[in-house]
Parts: C-alpha cells; sequence; structure tokens
C-alpha cells in the first residue's frame, strides 16, 4: 500500500484537533485540500475515518485505531527531529571515548572539563581500558575516537596523532630510604619490589622493553590493576612505582614518598587520538575532537606542555 507521509500527517492534524477547519490552519493549507486528502486515504484504507457532527470531526473506531499508531509515530519524529536541533546547537548529544586510564588523566581530563564547560548539555560516554582494548572498542565501532599511551599497535584502519609526551619516573617511600637521593642502575633498582600493570597492558610492554634494553627481565612483585593503585601501594610502602610527573604534581605534595634518579632515564612515552578513517562524527564528537587536534597541534609545533 503506496499512501503518502504528507496523507498521515494531514489525517495526523485533523485527528488530534477533531477539526478540518483547524487542522488546515495548522498545516498552512486550505480546508478543500485537507478534505480531499482524507476522503484519498479513506479510499486506500477501504474504510471510513471521520464522522462529522456539530462537535466536529469524530474518529470512527478504525480512525482511532490508526490515530492510535499514527499519534505514536509523530511523537517518535519530533522527539527525533527535536534531538538532532539540540545536537546541531550542542545542546544535546553524546560523545563516546575509549581511552586509557593514564591517557585519561594526564590529557583528556583537562580537555573534559573545558568542554564541558562549552557544551553542558552533551552527554560523555567513557570506555576506560588498557591501550590494547581501548584500540578494540574503536575498531569495533562502539566509539568515536580513542586516547590511547605508546607503545601502542595501531591497525592501518586508524588514524593516529600525537596529542603530547609523558615523563614517568620512579618513586618509593620510607621504608626504602637507602634509595633517596642517589643516582640508581637499574640493575640496583630491580633488586627491589617493583610494581607495575600487568601483561596486556601498555605500561607492562613499554618497562618490559626498557628493562630488556639492559639485559633485564621485568617481574613486578606486585601487578596493580589500574594506574592510579600505584601511587597508594608506594605510599603502603610496598615497592618500588613508576607513575608519570604529573601523578605527583596532582597529588599536591609528596612528602612521604621521594622520586628515584635514575643513571639511564626511562624515556618518554606519548599518548596519542586514534579514529577511524572516513568515520562519521557527530557535531558534537567534532567540536571535541577539534579541541583534542589543537593540543595535537600545539605539540607538533613544540608546545608540548600546553595541554
Amino acid at each position: 500500500m503506496n499512501i503518502s507521509y504528507d496523507s498521515y500527517r494531514v489525517f495526523y492534524y485533523v485527528a488530534k484537533y477533531r477539526s478540518f477547519t483547524q487542522a488546515a490552519a495548522v498545516l498552512m493549507n486550505n480546508q478543500p485540500n485537507v478534505t480531499r486528502t482524507i476522503k484519498n486515504l479513506e479510499q486506500a484504507l477501504g474504510c471510513k475515518l471521520f464522522a462529522r457532527s456539530h462537535r466536529g470531526a469524530e474518529l470512527t473506531p478504525e480512525g482511532e485505531r490508526l490515530y492510535e499508531h499514527i499519534s505514536r509515530a509523530f511523537a517518535h519524529i519530533q522527539t527525533g527531529e527535536e534531538e538532532l536541533t539540540a545536537e546541531r546547537g550542542l545542546q544535546g548529544g553524546v560523545v563516546t571515548i575509549s581511552a586509557s586510564e593514564i591517557s585519561l588523566r594526564c590529557c583528556l581530563l583537562p580537555l573534559l572539563r573545558d568542554y564541558r564547560k562549552r557544551y553542558p548539555g552533551v552527554r560523555i560516554r567513557m570506555f576506560n581500558h588498557p591501550t590494547p582494548q581501548a584500540i578494540d572498542v574503536l575498531k569495533n565501532g562502539l566509539a568515536d575516537f580513542a586516547m590511547v599511551t605508546t607503545p601502542a599497535e595501531v591497525p592501518d584502519s586508524l588514524q593516529e596523532r600525537t596529542v603530547m609526551e609523558i615523563q614517568e619516573v620512579p618513586i618509593c617511600g620510607a621504608a626504602f630510604s637507602e634509595l633517596w637521593g642517589r643516582r640508581l642502575s637499574l640493575p640496583e633498582l630491580a633488586e627491589y619490589p617493583l610494581i607495575c600493570l600487568g601483561p596486556n597492558t601498555s605500561t607492562f610492554a613499554f618497562y618490559s622493553d626498557f628493562f630488556a634494553r639492559q639485559t633485564l627481565a621485568l617481574r613486578p612483585d606486585i601487578e596493580a590493576a589500574t594506574a592510579d593503585q600505584i601511587l597508594p601501594m608506594v605510599r603502603g610502602q610496598l615497592g618500588v612505582g613508576f607513575v608519570p610527573e604529573s601523578f605527583l604534581q596532582d597529588e599536591g605534595g609528596y612528602s612521604d614518598i621521594r622520586r628515584l634518579e635514575l643513571k639511564t632515564p626511562i624515556p618518554k612515552r606519548k599518548i596519542c587520538f586514534l579514529k577511524q578513517h572516513r568515520q562519521y562524527l557527530s557535531r558534537a564528537a567534532k567540536e571535541l575532537e577539534a579541541m583534542i587536534l589543537d593540543a595535537c597541534a600545539d605539540y607538533e609545533l613544540g608546545g608540548q606542555d600546553s595541554v
């Protein structure tokens, strides 16, 4: 049955107002055209939809059943239009991000804070995963983009831009105060209990490579589930940990722990922005992407501390 949307639209407003005249006014049409459209619709459906009376246009039982369905459909259409209008004006919408914990804390949180100030109506959905899983979420189309830390195996299907570099440092508490104030070799440090993220994280891969370059095997005594757990474990005197410098700055002082100096410094790591090639992004996601790409441009121009 080939009945146009316009026919159902006319039916909806006549049924809503129980008046051909009022429906014509709302539709900015004339009453004869509205009447003709309803007659054509009744002929196509093979039933009477309205019965005229002194009270106006009353729905027949068949008309009532049709209006029950048409009114729900129009409510969905209107809701969709309102959502799209709100999103175009950035008064609504959703942005989905897949991020590793270090990239979230060191880079993404300040950007999200500024984004929320600009667009408080946009909802943010965050997936917090180690880098390999964050990439998988993006590849499977479950996120608009991803923020990850190196090392990262980025497939050809994804675009990659560096947002910033981070420096990680070894730290320990008073239980290992004999390490304070000394320039340590990595073999010396490896004699002490080490706290690190577990396998299947980019952090574990990064430090495994760092140790291997000095012919050492990384064997953590304690495997933390998240990067945020390392600092409390160090404060709990459980061992030596490796954290980004910004973690120490976020604490607003760390008199109970000390930063250790290595003879061979830990290489810097990168935080990278990833998205799929030719991926459709909503207006809300495009605005956040633009803010992140501004940070990428600052890094590429040498302003690594801008984020």
